[in-house]
């Protein structure tokens, strides 16, 4: 049966009911369901997609901005999907254009994969780092960081989300106040009564992926990652900014595998705001 032209579909904004679609799409693509993933950065963020004719989902992605409301500082665009049937024919294309139109003056970022980067080269975004996909089993071992972590209470949320903001460079507050909800694990280092660094655990298909990942240190970040697998016994997965050598190469000590690359890209920024030294890992690199 011949696919539908969709030249004339518009794109329009999906909200929470759009969940199970949006899994069903990923399904499509040969990506995992992921709806957690995809019910926070819905909740969180402004989707965005396309239906044929039949009112059936074929083209989505989620925008999340960071900053003031009327004018953020940044969007991150992630979870761009086009149905199988209908790839190559311009339809993400389409929904990108329509996505960068709609942000106007707003820099952007993404994390593209090797087959998105052309388009989104495009487009005018252009590559600025790249973070490794590592995941396994952590296995403890070998001297333990000697930082005090503990978990997260409710009392540690708005130093947490001052911290974040400080490091990341915009406010990501309707992200950061989520995490207690979102995730299995959310835990603070700390220093003579001071926040060094946080991080948090989420479930994703069989794995806990771990992010955001926001420390002083190296040491700091080692201390936090060895915590929360102390706590699961599920494989870890995370995305580190391969600048972090030490911090990866400490991982693949310790039994988690490189499974992926993706390369960060801006548009209307030569680079991301904030401390990238002290940002090891996003919450997911759909939402920067």
């Amino acid at each position: 049966m011949p696919t539908p032209c969709l030249d004339h579909q518009p794109v329009r904004r999906l909200t929470h009911r759009d969940l199970s679609a949006c899994a069903d799409l990923s399904e499509d693509r040969g990506w995992p369901r992921e709806e957690h993933k995809w019910g926070l950065l819905l909740a969180a963020g402004k989707g965005y997609g396309v239906e044929d004719p039949e009112g059936r989902l074929v083209a989505a992605c989620v925008v999340t901005e960071y900053g003031a409301w009327d004018r953020p500082d940044l969007a991150a665009i992630g979870m761009v999907l086009v149905a199988q049937r209908h790839a190559r024919q311009g339809l993400g294309r389409r929904l990108m254009r329509h996505v960068v139109a709609a942000a106007g003056a707003t820099p952007l970022t993404l994390h593209a994969t090797p087959s998105g980067r052309p388009l989104y080269e495009e487009l005018g975004f252009k590559a600025t780092g790249r973070a490794e996909m590592v995941t396994g089993h952590f296995q403890q071992g070998g001297p333990a960081p000697q930082v005090f972590t503990r978990t997260a209470n409710a009392e540690d949320l708005s130093t947490v989300v001052r911290f974040d903001t400080e490091v990341f460079g915009a406010d990501r507050t309707h992200i950061v106040a989520r995490l207690p909800a979102f995730a299995d694990q959310l835990r603070v280092a700390e220093e003579d009564g001071r926040i060094t660094g946080f991080t948090a655990a989420w479930p994703n298909e069989g794995t806990q992926v771990v992010g955001p990942l926001i420390a002083r240190d190296t040491e700091t970040a080692k201390a936090l990652v060895a915590s929360l697998a102390a706590h699961t016994d599920r494989p870890l997965r995370t995305d580190i900014d391969v600048r972090h050598e030490e911090l990866l190469t400490w991982v693949k000590d310790r039994g988690l595998a490189s499974t992926a690359s993706n390369t960060v890209m801006t548009y209307g920024i030569t680079e991301l705001p904030g401390d990238w030294t002290r940002r090891f890992a996003p919450l997911t690199v759909a939402a920067g």
